[in-house]
């Protein structure tokens, strides 16, 4: 990874939808060589994906609430059944392993109140 790598990854971070083009434009390279430091990266893993960031509140989705949950068990069993039932409720956006009282923070995203209220149920 040299300066100009950091640089695409910065123009990535900024807008995964830029071309190729607009790449080069702002890192001084020609299209050609921009894609082929792009799929190194990827290729080494520094570039693990591309995503699309979700307007929550356009989602009907305007309230964001942390959870800690502390689990009876920690056996690998039980920690992966928790990650499957975690990965099955939409609603659940992050999961934190974290220190302390409890075992996990959780960021869960709903419409409001009554909607919480229903997923806790």
């Amino acid at each position: 990874m040299d300066r100009l790598d950091r640089k695409i990854l910065s123009v990535l971070q900024a807008n995964a939808r830029a071309s190729l083009q607009e790449i080069g434009q702002a890192v001084g390279l020609s299209p050609s060589p921009c894609w082929g430091r792009i799929k190194k990266m990827e290729e080494a893993g520094v570039i693990e994906g591309y995503t699309v960031r979700l307007n929550p509140r356009a989602l009907d989705l305007a309230d964001t609430v942390l959870v800690m949950v502390t689990l009876d068990s920690h056996s690998d069993n039980t920690l992966e059944k928790f990650g499957e039932t975690l990965a099955s409720i939409p609603e659940v956006i992050e999961a934190h392993l974290v220190s302390g009282d409890y075992d996990y923070l959780l960021r869960v995203v709903v419409k409001d109140t009554r909607d919480y209220e229903r997923l806790l149920r």
